[in-house]
């Protein structure tokens, strides 16, 4: 139980990486309302997202291509924010245990799709998709499933 005893800054890459539980939150296009700040998620999903598997389909290489996909290890304090309330970076950065479904806790990488958790073939290709049609793409990435 690593991530009891570490800080995110004290783990090592395999750690880091062993939090993702692979639900493809971070994956999608959000925005911030620029009314009330809320951070906006849609079901559109970054081009190098598998929406099959929830992995991304060239990771090592991703900041690369696709301008501004978050590096979650160098967020500040408040980019934390743009993380859904479920991730586990994000719980920890906020001191806050793992849900059971977690991989990690439950030891089986399948737990976050069986627990509805995943954005498992929930999303959209962005391609074709206009400025205006984006707000009808909004979803809430945490709903009342968070809770597994």
């Amino acid at each position: 139980m690593f991530w009891k005893e570490k800080s995110l800054q004290e783990m090592s890459d395999s750690e880091w990486e062993s939090l993702c539980d692979g639900c493809g939150r971070c994956c999608v296009w959000k925005f911030e309302d620029e009314d009330s700040h809320e951070i906006l998620y849609t079901d559109i999903r970054c081009k190098l997202f598998n929406p099959t598997n929830c992995h991304c389909i060239d990771y090592p290489q991703r900041s690369t291509i696709i301008e501004d996909c978050m590096d979650i290890r160098k967020l500040t304090d408040k980019q934390y924010a743009w993380l859904p309330a479920s991730c586990a970076y994000r719980l920890l950065h906020e001191k806050k245990p793992l849900f059971d479904w977690h991989p990690l806790i439950s030891g089986n990488k399948e737990s976050v799709h069986a627990a509805s958790i995943s954005l498992q073939h929930k999303t959209v290709s962005g391609e074709g998709i206009s400025e205006e049609e984006i707000i009808r793409h909004i979803i809430d990435p945490d709903g009342d499933d968070t809770d597994a």
